[in-house]
C-alpha cells in the first residue's frame, strides 16, 4: 500500500483530540505553566502552544477564529520570537491573502481539508517558485526554483497556508566533516529555544526551532538519516520521518534517492499525521470541513486518545546506553510509564549495526554527487559538485562558521553509481537495514522498536563541530522504514524524545502507536528561552 490507513486513522486521531488535548501539560511539566512563551502565545483565549488543527477548524466553524487572526499571530510571533532563535528565513509575503482566500472558501462551505488555512513552515531545501530555496548556500541565493516541489503543489491544493521557509544545516549537514547544525551562510545559527546556546541538531533544524517556539502550527523537515527526527527530539516536538517513496521528493535539494524524504513535524501527533495525509495525497478524509467528525474513534487506530490505548501492545526497548546515564534514565522512566499502560516492555538490539555505520556513508557520497549534479543542472549557479566546490572556496562567507567541504571533495572522487562495488555496497546496505529492524520486531513478536532520538543538546561551537553520533536513526532512515520522534522527557532543561521505529509503509499503525505514547507521557513543555545552563553537555 502507499497511503492507505492514513485516512481511517486520521479520523480516529482526531476524534481523540476533540475530546482531550493531547499534548497537554500534566501536574508533573514542572515550569510548563508559567514559562514565559506561554502566557505570548494566547490568541483570543486559545493557547498556540498546545491547540490542535482539529480543535482550530472547530473554533473556525463556531465563528471564534479565522485563518486570518491565526496567520496574523504566527507573523507576530515570529517578529517578536525568532530574532532569539534565528529559525525563520523568510515570511511569504502573500501568507495574509492566502488566509483570507481559506477565510472566504470557510464561508460558503468550501474547505478543501484539514489543512485548509492553517499556516505552515517549509525548510528551506523544498523548493518554491516564489521564494528563495537555498539549501542554505549562497550559490543558490539567486533566482528560485522554476516550480513549486510536488509536496509544495499539494500543500498549496490543500488550502494550507504557506508561511515561509526555515533555516537548516547548509545543504543538509553534508558539506563539511565536521559541521555545525542550524548554521548555513544563508540564515546564520539557528539555537535551540529551551536553551539558546545549545545545538538544534540535524539540518531541520530551523523546521523544529520553530515549532518549539510555536512560530507555526506545522513544519515541513526533510531526512537522509536523522535530519527530522533528531531536531524534532531535540526541540521538544513531533517529527516522521514516512516510509522511502511516500512523500514525492521532486524539487526537493537532494543527498540520496536512496534515503532522502520529506516529512511532518508538528507539536503533537495528530497535526503529523494530518499533515502525513496531504503530503502524501491521501483523499479519504475531508475532515476541516463544516461537517464534525465521529467522536466515538471508530476505526483503525480507534483506540488512540483512550487511557487503553497501550495496553496489550508490544515494544522492544533498544537502550543505547552511549548516550549517557541521564537519558538512560529518561528512557527508563519511559518504560515504566508504558508498562503502567498495560503495554508489554521487552529489550533489543537490533543486529548488524556495527556494520550499517561502516556502509552507509560511502554509498551517500556516491549516491550526493550523482543526484546533486541532477539538481545543480536545473538551477541558476553552479552546474555540478566540481562547481560548488570551486564556489565555496571563492566566497569567504561559506567559510564563517567552518571552512570544511570535505564530504564535497570524497564525493568527488566516489566511484560512480554505475560501478559494481557501489552497487554491492548499496545492496548489502539496505538489506541489512531491513533485516535490522525486520529480524527484531519479528522474534519479539513487537508492534514496534523503540530507542532514545537524542542526547541532551550540546554547546553550540562552530571550532568543536557537533556532538550527534545518534545511532538510533539508521536502521529505519537506511532501510526505509517509518520513524516517528515524540517527547519523553527532559535531562534538566533540555528535551529527549522516544524514537518508534516500525516495518515499511507501517506509517499509519506507527502514528496512531506514537499518539497513544503521547497521550501516556504528556512529556511537552514550553520553551523557556534560558540563555545558558552551566557545562556543556558533551
Amino acid at each position: 500500500m502507499r497511503t492507505s490507513g492514513v485516512g481511517a486513522l486520521i479520523a480516529a486521531l482526531v476524534a481523540g483530540s476533540l475530546l482531550a488535548n493531547v499534548p497537554g501539560s500534566s501536574a508533573e511539566d514542572v515550569g510548563a505553566a508559567d514559562t514565559p512563551s506561554r502566557g505570548a502565545s494566547f490568541l483570543k483565549g486559545i493557547d498556540l502552544d498546545t491547540v490542535t488543527i482539529p480543535e482550530l477548524q472547530a473554533l473556525r466553524r463556531s465563528g471564534t477564529l479565522t485563518s486570518s487572526e491565526l496567520t496574523r499571530a504566527y507573523l507576530r510571533r515570529i517578529g517578536t520570537i525568532d530574532p532569539k532563535i534565528h529559525a525563520v528565513l523568510h515570511t511569504d509575503p502573500s501568507a495574509l491573502r492566502q488566509a483570507a482566500a481559506s477565510d472566504a472558501r470557510h464561508r460558503v462551505g468550501r474547505l478543501r481539508g484539514p489543512l485548509d488555512g492553517i499556516p505552515v513552515l517549509l525548510k528551506d531545501n523544498v523548493g518554491t517558485h516564489d521564494m528563495p530555496t537555498t539549501a542554505g548556500s549562497l550559490a543558490l541565493a539567486g533566482e528560485p526554483p522554476a516550480t513549486d516541489a510536488v509536496l509544495v503543489t499539494r500543500l498549496r491544493q490543500a488550502g494550507a497556508v504557506i508561511l515561509g521557509k526555515t533555516n537548516l544545516s547548509e545543504w543538509a549537514n553534508f558539506r563539511a566533516a565536521k559541521p555545525t547544525s542550524g548554521w548555513s551562510a544563508v540564515g546564520g545559527q539557528t539555537n535551540n529555544p529551551y536553551v539558546l546556546d545549545r545545538n538544534p541538531c540535524g539540518s531541520s533544524a530551523g523546521s523544529a526551532a520553530a515549532l518549539a517556539a510555536s512560530l507555526s502550527q506545522v513544519a515541513i523537515g526533510t531526512e537522509t538519516d536523522g535530519s527530522i527526527v533528531c531536531p524534532a527530539g531535540t526541540n521538544g516536538v513531533v517529527g516522521l520521518k514516512p516510509s522511502l517513496g511516500l512523500v514525492s521528493q521532486r524539487g526537493v535539494v537532494p543527498i540520496s534517492a536512496e534515503q532522502d524524504t520529506a516529512g511532518p513535524m508538528a507539536r503533537n501527533v495528530i497535526d503529523t499525521a494530518l499533515t502525513l495525509s496531504v503530503l502524501t495525497g491521501d483523499r479519504s478524509t475531508s475532515l476541516g470541513g463544516r461537517s464534525a467528525p465521529d467522536e466515538r474513534g471508530t476505526g483503525h487506530g480507534g483506540a488512540v486518545g483512550r487511557s487503553d490505548g497501550l495496553r496489550g501492545k508490544r515494544i522492544g526497548l533498544w537502550r543505547l546506553p552511549s548516550l549517557g546515564p541521564d537519558v538512560d534514565a529518561v528512557i527508563t522512566r519511559t518504560a515504566a510509564k508504558l508498562r503502567g499502560a498495560g503495554a508489554e516492555v521487552v529489550e533489543v538490539t537490533p543486529p548488524y549495526q556495527a556494520r550499517l555505520a561502516e556502509l552507509e556513508f560511502p554509498a551517500l557520497l556516491s549516491e550526493f554527487h550523482r543526484d546533486i549534479d541532477a539538481y545543480l543542472g536545473t538551477r541558476q549557479g553552479p552546474h555540478d559538485l566540481a562547481g560548488l566546490i570551486a564556489f565555496n572556496r571563492a566566497h569567504p562567507q561559506e567559510q564563517t562558521c567552518f571552512a570544511g567541504q570535505e564530504l564535497f571533495e570524497q564525493a568527488l572522487a566516489a566511484p560512480s553509481t554505475t560501478d559494481p562495488k557501489y552497487r554491492a555496497v548499496r545492496a548489502e546496505l539496505t538489506d541489512l537495514a531491513r533485516r535490522s529492524l525486520d529480524e527484531a520486531l519479528a522474534a519479539h513478536h513487537l508492534d514496534a522498536i523503540a530507542a532514545p532520538t537524542n542526547p541532551p543538546a550540546w554547546t553550540t561551537d562552530c571550532a568543536r563541530g557537533d556532538n550527534d553520533v545518534i545511532p538510533s536513526s539508521t536502521p529505519a532512515a537506511v532501510a526505509g522504514y517509518p520513524s516517528l520522534s515524540v517527547p519523553a522527557g527532559s535531562v534538566g532543561e533540555l528535551p529527549v524524545g522516544l524514537l518508534l521505529m516500525a516495518g515499511d509503509r507501517a506509517d499509519a499503525r506507527l502514528l496512531s502507536l506514537g499518539a497513544a505514547v503521547e497521550q501516556r507521557l504528556r512529556a511537552w513543555r514550553a520553551p523557556r528561552y534560558l540563555p545558558s545552563v552551566g557545562p556543556a553537555v558533551r
